[in-house]
C-alpha cells in the first residue's frame, strides 16, 4: 500500500508533465517573430501585422488535457489529425475504392471529396474566427486567415503582389503555401506526383476567403512541390473568372491544363442530372397522357357507331374493337398516374382489364365471380410486357364473358412468380371450346402473336367443364 506522501509526489508529478505539455505548446506557438506566419506585399504589412497579433492572442490560450482527450484553444476545442491521412494516405484508399473506374477517375473523386470538406471547414472556421475576433472589414476577415492557416499546421503562406482582393468578380489572390502538408506528405513518402496535391489547401483558403468577402470563390494549384516544382502557388478567383487567370499562367508557362474544383461539384452534377430527369419524366408523362386521351377520342367514335349499327355481329365486332382500345389506354392512364414512370402495378392492371369487360359484357341477372390470385414477390412490370399481357387477357376474358357464361360463372386469374418465370393461367367454368374452332380469327391470331412478342409458352386446354389458358414467360 502506497502512503499519502508517496500518493502526493505521484499527483504532483503528473501536474508536472501536464505542464510541461502546456509550456512546449505554447513555446511552439510564440517563437515567432513579427508577421512570421505570413508574407506580403509591403501595402499589406501594417494591417496583417495588426491582425496577426490578435491571432497570435487567440492560439496563446491553450487548455491541452489528454486525460479528457480535449485540446482547446480560447474556448474553441481542436483536433490533432495526422497530416499524411488527409493528403497522400487517403487518396491511395480511393485508388484501392475506385479501382474499377481507373486510377485518374478515382483521383478526381477523392480530390472532389478533399476540396468540398476543405472549403466547407475554412468557411466555417472562418466565420467563427470573425466572430470571435469582432472583425468586420472583408481584408481584415481575410488577413486573419493566413494567420490562422498558420498556427494550426496547414502551411505558411505568402502573397504575391499581383494580387487584388476586392469584394467583387474581380477579386483574384496569388499565394505560395510553404511547406503545404499535403505536398509535403508526398514527399515524406518517397513519392512524386504528375498532378497538383494540395487539393484541401485550395478548398480551406477559397473557403475562409468567400466567407471573409461573401462572394463565390475557388482556387486552383498551379504548381506544386509534390511535383518536383519549387512553390505550391496558387490562384484564387470567382469560378466564372478564374480560367483567365489560369489561361494567363499557362501563356507564360507553357504549364500543363488544370482542373477546376467546383464546391459541391457532384451536388451541382446531381442537381442537373434530377433536373433533366424531372424534365424527360414530366415529357414522358405528358406522351402517356396524350396516347391514352387520343385513345379515350377513338373509344368514343367507336361508342358513337355503336349506335347506328343495327346489324348485331357487325355491332359485335366493334365493340371487340372498342375493348381493345379501352385495355391499352388503361395502361397508358395506369402510367400517366403513377410516380414511376417505368412499371405498372399488374393486379391493379388486370383488375381492371376484367372490370371493365364485365362492364361491358355482364347481362341483366347474370352473375359472374372473378377470383384474382397473385403469388408474386415484385408486382410490378415493364409496360412493354404489361401491354401484351393485357392485350392477351382482354381477348380471353371478353371470349368468356361472350361464350362461357350463362346465368352465372367463374372466371380465375393466377399469376404466380417461379424460380425463373412467371406463369399466367386464365380460366373460365364454360363450356369450353367448340369441335370446330377457327384458328385464324383475329382473336386467336392476336393471343399467339402477342404471346410470340413476349417470348412466352401458351398451352391451351379445353374440356366440358372450362377451358384454361396457361402462359409462362420470363422475368
Amino acid at each position: 500500500m502506497k502512503d499519502s506522501r508517496e500518493e502526493e509526489i505521484e499527483r504532483l508529478k503528473a501536474e508536472i508533465a501536464d505542464l510541461k505539455g502546456h509550456i512546449t505548446l505554447l513555446r511552439g506557438w510564440e517563437g515567432f517573430g513579427p508577421v512570421s506566419t505570413v508574407m506580403v506585399p509591403p501595402n499589406l504589412k501594417d494591417l496583417f501585422l495588426k491582425v496577426e497579433k490578435g491571432v497570435r492572442s487567440y492560439f496563446s490560450d491553450v487548455h491541452f488535457d489528454p486525460s479528457e482527450g480535449e485540446l482547446v484553444i480560447h474556448g474553441e476545442r481542436y483536433l490533432l489529425v495526422r497530416s499524411a491521412s488527409l493528403s497522400f494516405e487517403f487518396l491511395q484508399i480511393m485508388k484501392e475504392f475506385y479501382s474499377n473506374l481507373g486510377e485518374d477517375e478515382a483521383m478526381r473523386i477523392g480530390n472532389n471529396f478533399l476540396f468540398d470538406i476543405g472549403h466547407v471547414i475554412g468557411k466555417k472556421d472562418a466565420k467563427a474566427f470573425h466572430e470571435k475576433m469582432d472583425l468586420v472589414q472583408p481584408i481584415e476577415k481575410l488577413s486573419a486567415g493566413p494567420a490562422h492557416f498558420a498556427f494550426t499546421g496547414w502551411a505558411h503562406v505568402e502573397i504575391l503582389p499581383d494580387s487584388s482582393p476586392t469584394p467583387d468578380e474581380h477579386f483574384v489572390l496569388k499565394y505560395h503555401h510553404h511547406n503545404s502538408f499535403e505536398a509535403q506528405s508526398w514527399i515524406k513518402a518517397g513519392k512524386r506526383s504528375d498532378q497538383p496535391v494540395c487539393i484541401m489547401n485550395c478548398g480551406y483558403s477559397s473557403g475562409w476567403c468567400e466567407e471573409s468577402f461573401s462572394i463565390p470563390l475557388t482556387a486552383v494549384e498551379l504548381s506544386c512541390q509534390a511535383k518536383g516544382d519549387e512553390h505550391c502557388t496558387f490562384v484564387m478567383a470567382p469560378p466564372h473568372m478564374i480560367g483567365k487567370y489560369i489561361g494567363k499562367e499557362q501563356e507564360e508557362t507553357n504549364g500543363d491544363e488544370h482542373d477546376v474544383p467546383v464546391f459541391f461539384e457532384r451536388k451541382i452534377v446531381e442537381d442537373k442530372l434530377r433536373h433533366s430527369l424531372e424534365q424527360k419524366e414530366t415529357l414522358l408523362k405528358e406522351v402517356h397522357h396524350r396516347v391514352k386521351n387520343n385513345l379515350q377520342i377513338i373509344s368514343s367514335l367507336f361508342r358513337l357507331q355503336l349506335n347506328d349499327i343495327q346489324d348485331e355481329s357487325l355491332k359485335d365486332t366493334f365493340r371487340t374493337g372498342l375493348n381493345r382500345v379501352n385495355t391499352m389506354a388503361s395502361i397508358h392512364e395506369l402510367i400517366y398516374s403513377d410516380p414511376d414512370l417505368s412499371s405498372i402495378n399488374i393486379a391493379e392492371y388486370f383488375r381492371r382489364v376484367i372490370t371493365d369487360l364485365k362492364h361491358v359484357y355482364e347481362r341483366p341477372g347474370q352473375i359472374v365471380e372473378i377470383i384474382f390470385d397473385f403469388s408474386i414477390e415484385e408486382g410490378r412490370f415493364n409496360p412493354d410486357k404489361a401491354i401484351p399481357l393485357g392485350l392477351i387477357l382482354n381477348e380471353i376474358a371478353s371470349n368468356s364473358f361472350k361464350y362461357a357464361f350463362g346465368e352465372c360463372g367463374t372466371l380465375k386469374l393466377v399469376l404466380t412468380e417461379r424460380e425463373h418465370d412467371f406463369q399466367l393461367i386464365i380460366s373460365d367454368d364454360g363450356p369450353g371450346l367448340p369441335e370446330k374452332v377457327d384458328e385464324e380469327s383475329l382473336g386467336l391470331s392476336l393471343i399467339r402473336l402477342l404471346s410470340e412478342q413476349i417470348d412466352a409458352k401458351l398451352v391451351r386446354l379445353s374440356a366440358p367443364h372450362g377451358l384454361t389458358y396457361e402462359l409462362c414467360f420470363s422475368k
